[in-house]
């Protein structure tokens, strides 16, 4: 039953938006004894740990696998800090592969392992002369990582090393080796990140794919277990958060923030607020006049990644083999750095497809989700529209056509891969833009935040402090996407308010005295 709040009463924190950065926020808040309020527009909490159901069958919105859960690792290590961890119902997928790299008339499928020494073992199968070149790249991932201390729970400033941030990923790949086939392996998984050649720096490369090499994880019913889980957590920590709470204004006293109203017409009152909505949609419901013109166009003219169009597959029972691992399938080894440049005719370019198991029938398929790059102008016709379950609108029969066209050429370019994955089909499900856009609140849909430019390093980077003194960002529209990303996002921004030394400290002792509670 939703906790009824005294409209009246004044919070420490008012966070808008229940995606990961908010939750983590909301929890490391509360647990420092901060009175904190978070307010979710839509009927489930967790932004891109959303699942929802087809057919009985659960697909996640965003959450496909997670890496670094293995004891010790970093997000094992924030997630134990969070009190979620044991809790967690997670599968590690194949040591050997879990990504497999594949691409159209090619028999071979790639492997991606886990274990830095594996990773080079496992590809060196395939590419006996380049065990160097792979060695070199294993190394400049870790050594890459390493220079970012909140990745290691570590103290120090956010990143160290003169080319860091301006290392392009393709310019060093192409370093490591002069076999093209190799470097489209190597590149393969960029789905992660939406890799640009011109412009992706390595560390995004690196920070994106880290985690998983250390150790890859499916969520055994949905990714939105996170999410339930730091619910509960803050909850009991004596937190407020509701659904339905749509914010739709800021509202000041001369320059100075005070509370937020909903479109149900609650206003909430807090002495600092954190947005974990896309800066960009953040400045446009405060409104320009707030904000200094080079401020305000800074951050609404910053290039927002790409969106994605996802189709997901809900299979007969027994029928579609299941495999512990995703596969990234390009159409062709020159194409791996340019398939958000794709045509009509040519859509989809590459695609990520991710399953669940069949716990009734082991060793089988319960569900099919995949993913490509689609622009968002393509569904500028019907962006007039809202979709959600909060909020039911029709988009129109336009829109069914247009996305029963999508459905048939994706299936199309799928099938060359399974070919006989339609006979498998029970039903067919889709995500555009516009549901990205509607249920996570993410500028035009983007997957991943702002666009990171090794030509131009600190355009993207976002502080999470703005230009209104007691309002501040988090999530991935900060710097880094992903779970371990935004978690971290979440850390530098509660940082900002209690102390940075001060928080990090705080979570190595809990951390170093819950080891000691556990081997006493």
């Amino acid at each position: 039953m939703e906790k009824k709040t005294d409209m009246r009463e004044t919070f420490d924190v008012v966070i808008i938006g229940s995606g990961l950065g908010g939750l983590v926020s909301a929890n490391i808040l509360a647990r420092e004894g901060k009175k904190v309020c978070v307010l979710e527009k839509n009927n489930q909490f967790g932004g891109n740990l959303q699942t929802f159901v087809r057919d009985k069958s659960i697909f996640d919105t965003g959450i496909h696998y997670i890496g670094g859960l293995a004891k010790g690792q970093n997000l094992y290590r924030y997630f134990d800090y969070l009190d979620i961890m044991e809790d967690l119902k997670i599968k590690q997928m194949d040591p050997d592969g879990y990504d497999m790299i594949s691409f159209d008339g090619v028999d071979i499928e790639y492997p991606h392992a886990q274990g830095y020494d594996n990773f080079v073992t496992q590809l060196t199968h395939y590419f006996p002369e380049e065990a160097e070149g792979i060695k070199k790249y294993i190394d400049k991932v870790r050594d890459t990582c390493y220079n970012f201390p909140l990745y290691n729970l570590k103290l120090g400033d956010r990143y160290y090393g003169e080319d860091l941030l301006t290392l392009k990923a393709k310019d060093f790949i192409d370093t490591v080796t002069q076999n093209e086939t190799l470097r489209a392996v190597l590149a393969g998984s960029n789905l992660l990140y939406a890799g640009d050649p011109d412009k992706t720096p390595f560390y995004v490369h690196a920070l994106s794919v880290n985690s998983y090499i250390e150790s890859a994880w499916r969520c055994i019913n949905g990714g939105s277990q996170i999410a339930k889980l730091l619910v509960k957590r803050f909850r009991n920590l004596g937190g407020t958060i509701h659904k339905y709470q749509e914010v739709n204004a800021f509202n000041f006293e001369q320059d100075t923030l005070v509370s937020v109203t909903t479109t149900k017409g609650d206003v909430f009152s807090g002495d600092t607020f954190i947005s974990n909505v896309d800066p960009k949609l953040t400045l446009q419901i405060i409104g320009k006049d707030r904000f200094r013109n080079i401020y305000y166009n800074r951050i609404q003219n910053t290039e927002s990644i790409i969106s994605s169009f996802s189709l997901y597959l809900v299979f007969k029972p027994g029928t579609f083999p299941y495999v512990n691992h995703n596969y990234y399938h390009t159409q062709s080894i020159d194409k791996v750095w340019t398939t958000q440049n794709y045509t009509q005719e040519s859509w989809p370019e590459a695609y990520l497809i991710s399953m669940n198991e069949d716990r009734k029938h082991p060793g089988y398929a319960d569900n099919l989700t995949s993913i490509a790059y689609m622009r968002y102008e393509e569904t500028k016709p019907w962006e007039d529209t809202f979709n959600t379950v909060a909020v039911k609108n029709d988009r129109g029969e336009d829109y069914e056509a247009f996305k029963q066209r999508k459905i048939e050429a994706y299936l199309k370019e799928i099938e060359k891969k399974f070919p006989n994955i339609r006979e498998c089909i029970q039903s067919v499900h889709t995500s555009t833009p516009l549901s990205y856009r509607d249920y996570i609140g993410c500028y035009e849909g983007s997957m991943y935040g702002f666009a990171k430019d090794a030509e131009s390093p600190m355009k993207s980077f976002l502080s999470p402090r703005t230009k209104i003194p007691n309002l501040l960002f988090t999530g991935q529209g900060l710097n880094m996407h992903g779970v371990l990303g935004v978690t971290i996002s979440a850390v530098v921004t509660c940082g900002e308010l209690l102390g940075k030394d001060y928080l990090l400290n705080r979570i190595t002792s809990t951390l170093e005295e819950k080891e000691k509670q556990r081997t006493a």
